[in-house]
């Protein structure tokens, strides 16, 4: 599932069912303004963990900055591979789908992102707002204009910033909510890595099956080629489908979607 718009999805998705189903929890009762900005953080964090691939997607998000940093991230998850490989793990030398791909990076980004949030309600969720709106931009709208797509994405997600942070002006957005956006995009990306023929080294550093970097996968039948007849036809689509459904729900469930009257859209 390694195609932008279907990691991008994937990451909504996720946030969606997480605070559409945890209706009695506090996490299922964030008022409107901090859901946007939770669905804003987890489908920008689906792309996150691309940014160990100089090549990737995601990479050009705001041109030679994103690719410089990829190419930093990438050299020490390569690095990072080297020195915790087993005898059993393969000697490839890139650091795609090494670090950033394991649960120990999503706690970390969790945890920064809440820390940072914490820090400064005025200008570290804003940052972090333009930073994950554009991966989402990105992730959503691919290879919409190739020559000039950095200077617009960068508008796209200064005006995305600006319309959420202008709605939540009257409140103040939850640290821990915005953290578990982002740990929850993360993991929606690996989840995606995972049905694909490589697999991802979610659980490094546990040794499996003697490898430090074991790729977590379901079997071989269960796997779909990378942008393939089957992600693009089949699970894209229905995670679009899922991720809008769930939305709603979730929106329902704080009273935003009033004019539903009493149809129930998650009767569990």
């Amino acid at each position: 599932m390694s195609t932008g718009p279907t990691h991008a999805m994937s990451g909504l998705l996720a946030w969606a069912a997480v605070t559409a189903l945890a209706a009695d929890h506090p996490i299922g009762q964030l008022e409107p303004q901090s859901w946007a900005v939770g669905a804003v953080l987890a489908t920008g964090a689906a792309l996150l963990p691309d940014l160990d691939h100089p090549g990737s997607t995601v990479s050009r998000t705001f041109g030679p900055l994103t690719q410089g940093i990829s190419g930093g991230v990438s050299a020490v998850s390569a690095f990072v591979y080297r020195t915790t490989r087993t005898k059993r793990d393969s000697k490839r030398e890139g650091g795609h789908r090494g670090l950033t791909h394991t649960l120990v990076f999503a706690l970390f980004a969790a945890v920064g992102t809440t820390a940072i949030v914490q820090t400064s309600q005025k200008w570290a969720l804003p940052l972090l707002m333009f930073i994950f709106a554009g991966l989402a931009v990105r992730g959503i709208m691919n290879d919409w204009c190739p020559k000039q797509d950095a200077l617009l994405i960068t508008a796209a997600s200064a005006a995305i910033t600006w319309i959420c942070l202008s709605w939540t002006a009257q409140t103040s957005a939850s640290a821990a909510a915005c953290g578990l956006a982002v740990g929850i995009g993360c993991v929606a990306h690996y989840l995606g890595d995972a049905i694909t023929e490589q697999g991802c080294p979610i659980l490094w550093p546990i040794p499996l099956g003697g490898k430090t970097w074991f790729a977590v996968a379901p079997p071989k039948i269960m796997r779909m080629k990378t942008g393939g007849k089957v992600e693009m036809a089949v699970v894209g689509p229905i995670i679009t489908v899922l991720s809008v459904w769930l939305s709603a729900a979730a929106l329902q469930n704080v009273g935003v979607l009033p004019f539903l009257g009493g149809f129930d859209l998650l009767p569990i």
